[in-house]
């Protein structure tokens, strides 16, 4: 029961972040930048404190190394094989896009977040679960709230941009939990999926939070965010352990 509501809770993030951007139409680039650079340290934190420790804790850097590359690989060939739309600067507010290309990114970004609650609970070292749900949750807020603003400010209506926001979440929720039935039909796997789940989002982190938190000239006050994300994270950490 804990297990589903942890779960739950971790995608919900995303839709509770949705629900300011409905009451704001204009954001500045460098709250945008700072809300990326923030999510941004809170992943790479889940990956260095969490994910990373409790695989070499399973078994041994061989696997880790495995389990990483397979992550930055398997990312890489997604976002090359599938068409999809980043959040970049390059697109304009009277620009209208195709929600769909948008919500293939963010399935790109949610698939292995959320492959790596599920495969964190399955798992079951300590706290882990919980520590990683929380982690991606906290991520959720500022990534729904950047992706119902974005689909808004490109004409989409505000209910349909929330509606397509919260599928967004639903893609990692169902991800959740075939990482936590595969784990638990398959231990040995765990520590390889623990790894993967850490390489996918240091890929993201790396190739898109970063890059677009430094599209407009905002770099200085993004790394501070990035830092503020980075130290929130690693304060949980050790408050939840």
């Amino acid at each position: 029961m804990a297990v589903n509501l942890g779960i739950l809770i971790s995608a919900l993030g995303t839709i509770l972040g949705a629900m300011p951007a409905l009451l704001l139409s204009n954001v500045t680039h460098r709250i945008k930048d700072n809300l990326l650079a923030y999510s941004a340290g809170i992943m790479v934190a889940a990956s260095t404190y969490a994910l990373i420790p409790s695989t070499l804790k399973l078994s041994n850097m061989f696997v880790l190394v495995i389990g990483i590359l397979l992550g930055t690989t398997t990312l890489t060939l997604l976002e090359i094989s599938l068409p999809h739309l980043e959040m970049d600067h390059s697109v304009h507010a009277n620009q209208k896009t195709n929600p769909l290309l948008l919500i293939a990114a963010m399935a790109i970004h949610n698939i292995p977040e959320g492959m790596s609650v599920g495969i964190s609970y399955a798992s079951q070292l300590d706290d882990l679960g919980s520590l990683v749900s929380f982690s991606i949750g906290l991520q959720n807020i500022p990534e729904g709230f950047l992706v119902c603003l974005f689909l808004i400010t490109n004409q989409i209506p505000k209910v349909q941009a929330l509606l397509y926001t919260a599928f967004t979440a639903g893609i990692e929720l169902v991800s959740s939990f075939i990482g936590l039935q595969i784990s638990d039909q398959h231990l040995d796997i765990i520590p390889y999926g623990l790894a993967f789940a850490a390489g996918s989002m240091m890929f993201v982190v790396y190739k898109e939070l970063i890059p677009e938190s430094h599209g407009d000239g905002n770099e200085r006050s993004a790394t501070f965010s990035f830092v503020i994300g980075l130290l929130t994270m690693i304060f949980i950490t050790d408050v939840l352990r």
